[in-house]
């Protein structure tokens, strides 16, 4: 069975898709998903066959069926980050990430036995960043960014948000060209937005929706977003380099 892979985009589009004020549907952003790697069937009008060959975990059963979802259990979290690419995430991490690790962030369950969506947004989070910092340096940046643990209206911004907008800023390192010449002296970040126009584009439009912090405020938030994205780069060359170690055992005869 072919396995149901979604980028950091998508999964952030899903996950704000399942919010109360959301415009767009679950199924709508699979079937997107989906046909982006399908376009040859469906065009020649083979999709279902095709689609019969992919493996559909309960979780998205669910969301193609519509059915209402307000909480997600570690179990559906999982799922759906084993759809993630190059992610690694599973149960017991975020076991111990919950009851142990950061606990003061992510807290018991807040919708009824279920962890909510920012709760599962965070847990993604913690996973992309792990790639390149320890734990005590995630909290430094969690402090910065959620202040006081307890609560959730003092954010500067919601975890949904976060991943959202680190998704939409790896994006553009993805298809943007490569830096020409050798790294430039100075501000990594300065020389980072500078050097190519869309992923300055894409960070900008980030901040006018945050207008509402201050400069300080907006800067913690920025820089957060640029240590994701690279985050989620370095589980890319960690993932290629897992694919080619094993490919060297797989064809050592």
């Amino acid at each position: 069975m072919e396995a149901f892979t979604l980028s950091r985009i998508e999964m952030s589009g899903l996950l704000l898709s399942l919010s109360e004020n959301s415009e767009r549907k679950p199924l709508h952003i699979l079937q997107e998903a989906w046909t982006k790697f399908h376009r040859e069937e469906v065009r020649e009008g083979t999709s279902l066959p095709a689609f019969l060959s992919t493996d559909i975990p309960p979780i998205l059963q669910k969301l193609i069926k519509g059915s209402g979802i307000k909480g997600l259990s570690l179990g559906e979290i999982a799922s759906l980050g084993s759809l993630i690419e190059y992610s690694t995430l599973s149960v017991t991490a975020m076991q111990n990430w919950v009851k142990r690790d950061f606990k003061e962030y992510l807290g018991a369950p807040r919708e009824g036995k279920k962890y909510s969506i920012n709760q599962a947004a965070l847990l993604f989070i913690i996973d992309d960043l792990k790639a390149a910092l320890d734990f005590e340096s995630i909290r430094q940046l969690f402090r910065m960014l959620f202040l006081a643990p307890e609560r959730d209206d003092d954010d500067l911004v919601e975890p949904a948000q976060l991943y959202h907008g680190y998704a939409e800023l790896f994006e553009e390192i993805k298809t943007r060209s490569p830096v020409q010449g050798q790294a430039q002296p100075g501000n990594p970040k300065e020389y980072l937005l500078k050097s190519d126009s869309a992923l300055k584009s894409a960070m900008d439009g980030m901040m006018k929706r945050l207008s509402h912090l201050t400069r300080s405020q907006r800067d913690a938030v920025q820089n957060m977003l640029l240590i994701a994205a690279i985050s989620v780069q370095t589980c890319y060359f960690q993932a290629m380099a897992r694919q080619y170690f094993n490919a060297v055992l797989f064809l050592d005869f």
